[in-house]
């Protein structure tokens, strides 16, 4: 497992622990709003001042000049909001009113972070003199600290921050944040490469776009070659967003605003060569009585009560030639038959578009414990006419009662089963992965469940002939019989004797 930097994890421990200290009677997405600002806040001012006083020894003046900064996809920063000036006033009375005041003055100066930007520290619930103790932490960062490679300490603590606020709201934190495990499973199975389209139709707070650069970054690729689409229908998420682009360098087009994308596509000819989403499990009333006789249903008309289908087809109807999705779904859309989608199911396997079927462990999310699975659908596969089934509910560690993980090397287990079958070389492994052609599918009625087709994990032999060990088995469970009998009879005596009839 790849070992983290300690000091940054400090550091990140330190927003969080600050953010606990904020919180009263304020909800903790208010104060979400809160951390998640001032991380962006310092982000920018950081970048811009490095660039300014270059531009200052370089003794041209254009150092005041907003384009300067723009060509090098770097965000203005007017005066008045500069770190330096909320530094200073950390521990006045106005804190709140200074922040507020560099926020609309960002937004001013930078249309595409108009209405982006929390403006909420001048807030009376919040208390001014826990504010200034965060901008001072903020302030005492040292801005030359990087995690793994190019990876900025504010980037990362961001995503730390967007984790935690994920684990800590539950199930509504569910709509911002996709755990890292499956984000970077479902990127180290697809591979995004340089000059690519990567896709997202419900991105929440960005994350697939964040690992999806990484991800061309590490693999000597320029990780702002990348094209990013997305679409979020919430608008706090919307902003968490375009906040987590802006901070990790990426250029998005996340549309203007906030809308839904089943109703307002706001990429309507996209062809995506990536698509990476982690739709919302089996939504209802998504709206299919008005959409009826919409183009994307290729493979037939979803339910009403139940959208997975709807984004299945959606992510379809967008891919381009060649293209590859990787998507979350309940494991109900595996085996469901009812109100037609077993139909759209068969159909979009006789097309020969799913390549593979991860079965993930429960406990990977915050939100929900339920088990989910990763489907991999692509257009223009390698292996015509099969599909890779995996069984990957035993993988991975629990990081404490309530949540496991995946290691890295889980991960990586994950996308070389992936390459090789891809390869045409996968040798299967009983109960951990198998291949089957679309007759074997449906021979099982086009139920995609891993477990069908990699069967049992086999036994190792331990050379104990089977009658004898199922005559010890016998009478070793005959034994634990007479012992519970015994036990109850035990029982029965002590609550007798304490005038309890059972």
């Amino acid at each position: 497992m790849a070992e983290k930097n300690t000091a940054n994890i400090g550091f990140e421990k330190q927003i969080w622990d600050a953010a606990c200290v904020l919180w009263g009677h304020i909800p903790a997405a208010e104060y979400r709003k809160v951390i998640v600002g001032l991380i962006f806040l310092r982000y920018i001012s950081s970048a811009f001042e490095k660039r300014y006083n270059e531009l200052v020894a370089e003794g041209d003046g254009f150092e005041d000049e907003p384009d300067a900064y723009l060509m090098d996809n770097i965000f203005f920063v007017p005066e008045k909001a500069r770190w330096s000036v909320v530094s200073a006033a950390a521990h006045t009375p106005e804190i709140g009113s200074v922040i507020d005041d560099a926020m609309r003055a960002i937004e001013d100066e930078n249309k595409t972070l108009k209405n982006v930007l929390p403006k909420n520290y001048a807030s009376p619930d919040l208390d001014k003199r826990v504010l200034g103790d965060v901008v001072d932490l903020f302030t005492n960062m040292d801005m030359t600290q990087t995690t793994d490679k190019h990876k900025d300490l504010l980037g990362t603590t961001y995503q730390y921050c967007i984790k935690q606020f994920a684990a800590y709201e539950g199930v509504k934190g569910g709509e911002f944040y996709t755990p890292e495990s499956i984000v970077k499973t479902i990127v180290a199975i697809l591979q995004p490469f340089e000059n690519c389209r990567v896709y997202d139709p419900c991105c929440g707070s960005g994350g697939m776009f964040v690992q999806s650069a990484d991800f061309v970054e590490a693999h000597s690729g320029k990780r702002d070659s990348i094209s990013v689409y997305g679409q979020e229908s919430n608008a706090d998420t919307w902003k968490m967003a375009k906040i987590n682009m802006a901070i990790h360098g990426i250029g998005a087009n996340l549309g203007d605003y906030q809308s839904d994308t089943f109703f307002n596509d706001l990429h309507k000819t996209l062809k995506a060569d990536f698509i990476m989403a982690n739709p919302p499990f089996n939504l209802s009333n998504w709206g299919q009585d008005k959409l009826k006789d919409d183009i994307r249903w290729k493979y037939g008309v979803p339910p009403a009560g139940n959208a997975n289908y709807a984004w299945i087809q959606h992510m379809i109807h967008h891919l381009a030639p060649n293209g590859k999705i990787g998507l979350v779904l309940a494991n109900g859309a595996l085996s469901t038959q009812s109100s037609g989608e077993g139909d759209i199911r068969k159909n979009i396997i006789e097309a020969d578009l799913v390549e593979g079927i991860v079965a993930m462990p429960t406990q990977l999310f915050y939100s929900v414990t339920i088990p989910v699975t990763l489907w991999f659908i692509t257009k223009g596969k390698k292996q015509k006419g099969k599909t890779l089934f995996i069984d990957a509910r035993k993988m991975g560690y629990m990081v404490d009662r309530k949540h496991r993980d995946f290691t890295d090397e889980d991960i990586q287990k994950l996308a070389d089963t992936f390459k090789a079958f891809q390869d045409g070389t996968l040798e299967e492994v009983k109960g951990f992965c198998a291949v089957a052609d679309i007759q074997t599918i449906a021979a099982q009625d086009y139920i995609l469940t891993p477990g069908r087709y990699v069967g049992i994990e086999e036994q190792e032999d331990d050379g104990e002939p089977f009658d004898e060990k199922m005559k010890r088995l016998t009478s070793e469970l005959s034994d634990m019989f007479k012992k519970s009998h015994e036990l109850e009879n035990e029982i029965r005596e002590k609550l007798g004797a304490i005038g309890y009839d059972v």
